[in-house]
């Protein structure tokens, strides 16, 4: 399933970008208004690995750029099991409101559009969420970010424990 809304494309190293969202900003000065792009930028290579950039420059591609360097320097690591995640969890981070829980094989990735962005770069095949706060997508690919962070750091205690 190809969503047109969100732009991909691949790098030379394996990495996936899809742009979330692109705000144009501008700032009055005393020589006339400054303008300039803040882009948000999800990176993964589809085997575990996804990482979220925002880029801001005076034009587009080169706050791309800046979002995509950012978000491969912020990589975090995913654990996959059988195309989808280990257990369900819910987080909330500011007014952003989050559920993603794990789901048989083939149902695909019934998400919204800011969390189906983090979870197909990341690889998961197969996963349901709900958002259930903010609409502000930003804040939603954040949030979803810090979940996937949380859940990879219960599934390793979990895993040592054993």
């Amino acid at each position: 399933m190809n969503d047109s809304r969100f732009s991909k494309a691949k790098s030379p190293d394996g990495f996936e970008e899809k742009i979330v969202q692109v705000n144009r900003v501008s700032k009055k000065t005393k020589g006339g208004n400054k303008i300039g792009f803040s882009v948000l930028v999800v990176v993964g290579d589809k085997k575990g690995k996804v990482g979220v950039g925002l880029g801001k420059a005076p034009d587009i591609s080169a706050a791309i750029k800046k979002g995509v360097s950012i978000g491969k320097k912020h990589l975090i690591t995913v654990p996959i099991i059988n195309g989808t995640i280990p257990f369900e969890f819910n987080i909330e981070l500011g007014a952003a409101k989050i559920m993603i829980k794990p789901a048989p094989r083939g149902s695909g990735v019934i998400a919204g559009g800011a969390v189906r962005s983090v979870v197909a770069a990341a690889g998961i095949e197969n996963i349901s969420s709900k958002v259930l706060g903010t609409k502000n997508q930003a804040s939603n690919v954040y949030a979803t970010i810090t979940a996937l962070k949380r859940m990879t750091e219960r599934y390793n205690k979990e895993r040592k424990i054993k």
